[in-house]
């Protein structure tokens, strides 16, 4: 009759485990509201619509925008060959292997092992008197052992659900590695070619120099001017070649630079020199709300929240009991010869120290500081993400109003560069027929140099702005991709 009363207590004791592990105390989690605007500032045909999670969509091969296999090229070798990209591959993978370590807390753990035991037993542990003696002995045993803890409050699931959102922030992470290498590589790419630009350009302000210095030399030999015009003119000659040099020091450290996104080293890559052309991307800005579906960093705001509102429920957890199960099953034997007899098997079910069931009364306070720090880091984590989501917003803005303001400016530097042109002509004319001296010349064609240099600065600009709001939008599109159209009618 006890027997049956045991093992009835025993089935309770399961059955009451199986109950109790449905009961989880993590918190359910939302995530929370983002201040969105109904539309972008800078565009007016932006219209609200409900944001639906699309990070993981493919964004394709969104530099191909600009029609330049050049680029193209370099982007395929960053993907490949990037060391910042490899190590947050790397990070990926760390974090799906930890997401696998706390899956297995879901399952039993086994073990196996054999070996001896020699022990000689106190005499107070047998019962005996004080100056008693005992015998060693020694003690075979091979056995498999058995242990599993009943997710009794939901803190394996808990920790599951922790890994699983560090997993996909890591995911997301990567993602906004890889879209972040890939504009700063098309970054870097239109530096060097706005730079290749500005020495095309003050290549022919030399030689146009060179050829001034030799009519004036002409005409100073002739005694026709004096040597003040003779020494503005080398002064302006070393003065082009000087600002020329600069440029070539400038190309050579954004060359450097792009070097190092290929996963290279500056010695061995070299870039041809070519021009910049005017590109003009018509990129459309889409919904705010995309913003919240595209954009990696933002995604991986949110899975860090939903991380650490896991880990609140883990901290939760340590308030209440906690069910290990244990076991093992072999044989034990005085003798190694007899250990795999069938007499010598054994059997163990319950924990070789301490209890199957543990409630933590007192612990001056810690479990308490570890869930109060968990809801701070969670509450840490949800202003990040908002934060981040403002940061996107802004840097949209500040794209979309870039290339907003510098087609206006286009339009007043080219009128610019038209009007420094024609003025230096004119200057010249009547520098010949005597009217004006040749410091008027000088200005002049200063004027030219610093209008068409600005003009070489804006086509970079407008190249970076495009990259950065590609950047900004998650580096894609809904609906058709933009074009690209290159302009090489530009003034001269």
């Amino acid at each position: 009759m006890e027997m049956q009363f045991r093992s009835l207590g025993l089935v309770g004791a399961w059955l009451a485990a199986l109950v109790l592990a449905g009961c989880s105390v993590a918190p359910a989690y939302e995530a929370p509201q983002a201040d969105v605007p109904m539309a972008f500032k800078e565009a007016a045909d932006g219209k609200w619509k409900t944001a639906a999670p699309a990070e993981a969509a493919h964004r394709g091969k969104w530099w191909t925008v600009f029609g330049d296999p050049v680029l193209d090229e370099l982007e395929e070798r960053a993907g490949q060959a990037n060391q910042n990209l490899k190590a947050a591959v790397a990070r990926l993978a760390q974090a799906r292997a930890r997401l696998r370590d706390a899956e297995a807390g879901r399952y039993p753990g086994v073990t196996a092992g054999a070996g001896p035991t020699r022990q000689r037993p106190s005499p107070a542990s047998q019962g005996l008197p004080a100056d008693a003696s005992t015998d060693a002995s020694t003690l075979w045993r091979a056995q498999a052992t058995v242990s599993y803890e009943v997710d009794l409050f939901g803190r394996v699931a808990a920790s599951v659900q922790a890994a699983t959102a560090q997993a996909e922030q890591s995911e997301a992470l990567l993602r906004s590695v890889q879209l972040s290498l890939q504009a700063d590589v098309a970054q870097a790419y239109f530096l060097v070619r706005e730079l290749d630009a500005g020495q095309a350009l003050y290549a022919g302000t030399v030689e146009l120099r060179e050829r001034t210095l030799a009519l004036i030399q002409r005409r100073y030999d002739e005694g026709d001017i004096s040597e003040l015009d003779l020494a503005r003119a080398r002064t302006e000659l070393a003065s082009a070649r000087s600002e020329a040099l600069d440029i070539a020091r400038q190309r050579a450290a954004a060359e450097h630079a792009l070097a190092i996104l290929l996963g290279q080293a500056p010695a061995g890559f070299t870039l041809p020199a070519r021009p910049l052309t005017r590109v003009a991307v018509s990129v459309p800005p889409g919904l705010p709300s995309a913003l919240l579906e595209r954009r990696p960093d933002i995604a991986a705001a949110e899975r860090a929240m939903a991380a650490a509102n896991a880990r609140v429920g883990v901290a939760r957890t340590a308030f209440f009991p906690r069910l290990e199960l244990t076991g093992a099953l072999g044989y034990e034997s005085a003798q190694l010869g007899d250990l795999f007899n069938w007499s010598s098997r054994t059997f163990l079910f319950g924990p070789l120290v301490g209890t199957m069931l543990s409630l933590p009364i007192f612990d001056g306070g810690r479990r308490e500081a570890g869930l109060q720090a968990a809801r701070a880091a969670y509450e840490e984590e949800v202003a990040v993400y908002r934060q981040t989501v403002l940061n996107a917003f802004k840097e949209v803005e500040d794209n979309l109003s870039n290339l907003r303001i510098l087609a206006d400016q286009y339009r007043a530097q080219d009128e610019a560069v038209a009007s420094a042109a024609r003025a230096a002509r004119l200057s010249q004319i009547q520098y010949r027929e005597g009217s004006v001296s040749y410091l008027d010349v000088i200005d002049a064609d200063r004027s030219v140099l610093q209008q068409r240099r600005a003009a070489t600065r804006l086509d970079g600009e407008l190249a970076r702005s495009t990259v950065n709001l590609i950047r900004a939008l998650g580096g894609g599109w809904d609906g058709p991709a933009p074009t690209a159209v290159l302009r090489t009618d530009q003034p001269s």
